[in-house]
């Protein structure tokens, strides 16, 4: 099938991948009394009295922005709000159909750091949480930290940590196949953007025992020339060794690979440099940093990609479906590091129950113990890091007063 033609096809069919539907009869005069005025000032003036009510009262406590400038959408790059506004209708439909989630996108028309935080910040009373999206860096970097310091609901750019999330998930089952522990590895990570430097940070936080980043100058180290404070922040806490070459020379001895960064950049004889039995995660969409069969014929224990219609896909949409139900089900006022490594353990589980093999290392995302499991290891998570506002089970409504 040409994917292009006909999803353009189906995108003229469709106008539009979301609708608007209402929960209540309309049918009646008392029907409009109770949903419209004059009934709905009581709940108006409940929220007024207690802002907490809104998550009880309104849609809140299940709604999502999904934020997008546009700058880095997909593998199209700067293409702008307007033009990223299907990628993030697609995404809105994945939180519902993945994790029970209405999301709503938010194309903003600027580029600047301080435009953008002041537009999310304005309309955050609409949402239980925000999933930023697209977002280049180093932008998104300062736009995701200043969200979380000003907002409090959960903020959370999936371009960073759902690829960490699945990333060290997918990890865990490759390492046991190599029969390695993630102790004992040494990652090279290719493209230390959004994904790469949030993958470090999340597998060094449960235990990587090193990682050494790339970006296109070759790796990172402290006191580098060119780093920008979000690269010299990470050189502080990778690449123990000092390591001070090119990607080439950093694979060297390597346990794994984890390709975020352009098609072609690792060869056959790069892999076998490698140390026994290495994992290579090239992800690089559409072509990936090296393709499986050659990683595979150099001798690599387990490869994953980016695409579909490759065996181990390390895709987004296992994680910030589930992180966002359970974050939204304790009324959580963050999504923090405790909460993403207890979903990438609850991935980690459900792909070792079936029982891991080199071409399966992860559930699929149509699997229905990901919702839940992910939910409920993300909620028990909040609620024992102390960002939690609510029990799950309770209920979404906020107890009346």
């Amino acid at each position: 099938m040409d994917y292009a033609e006909e999803s353009l096809r189906l995108h003229y069919k469709w106008r539009g991948k979301l609708d608007i539907r209402h929960k209540m009869p309309v049918a009646t005069r008392e029907d409009l009394s109770l949903a419209y005025t004059p009934g709905v000032a009581a709940a108006c003036v409940a929220i007024r009295d207690d802002p907490a009510q809104s998550y009880g009262l309104t849609g809140r406590w299940n709604t999502v922005a999904v934020v997008t400038d546009g700058s880095a959408v997909l593998g199209l790059g700067d293409i702008g709000p307007l033009a990223g506004l299907p990628v993030m209708e697609g995404k809105c439909v994945l939180f519902k159909a993945f994790g029970g989630v209405d999301a709503f996108p938010l194309c903003v028309g600027s580029r600047e750091a301080d435009e953008i935080v002041r537009a999310v910040s304005l309309v955050s009373g609409s949402f239980g949480g925000i999933n930023l999206e697209d977002i280049a860096a180093p932008r998104c970097f300062e736009v995701e930290r200043r969200l979380k310091a000003e907002l409090d609901i959960p903020v959370f750019h999936d371009d960073q940590h759902g690829t960490a999330v699945v990333v060290l998930a997918a990890l865990r089952g490759a390492l046991k196949l190599a029969g390695k522990s993630l102790g004992s590895a040494r990652a090279v990570i290719s493209g230390a953007g959004a994904a790469g430097a949030a993958s470090a940070r999340l597998l060094l936080s449960a235990g990587l025992g090193d990682a050494v980043l790339c970006d296109r100058r070759g790796a990172i180290w402290p006191g580098r020339p060119g780093l920008d404070p979000e690269k010299e922040a990470l050189a502080a806490v990778t690449n123990r060794e000092r390591f001070r070459g090119t990607l080439e020379g950093a694979l060297r001895g390597a346990d794994v690979f984890i390709g975020v960064s352009a098609a072609g950049l690792v060869t056959g004889d790069m892999v076998r440099s490698m140390a026994r039995s290495p994992v290579v995660f090239a992800m690089a969409n559409p072509v990936p940093e090296i393709l499986p069969e050659e990683a595979l014929a150099a001798g690599a224990a387990v490869v994953g990609t980016g695409r579909s219609d490759f065996p181990n896909q390390i895709n987004n949409v296992l994680a910030f479906p589930g992180i966002f139900r359970g974050a939204l089900d304790v009324r959580a006022s963050d999504i923090n590091e405790p909460m993403k490594i207890a979903a990438s353990e609850a991935l980690a589980s459900i792909a070792e129950e079936d029982g891991l093999t080199p071409d399966r290392i992860l559930p699929l995302p149509f699997d229905a113990r990901v919702r839940e499991r992910v939910a409920a290891a993300a909620a028990a998570a909040a609620e024992s890091s102390g960002v939690a506002r609510a029990r799950r089970g309770q209920g979404a409504e906020t107890a009346r007063p």
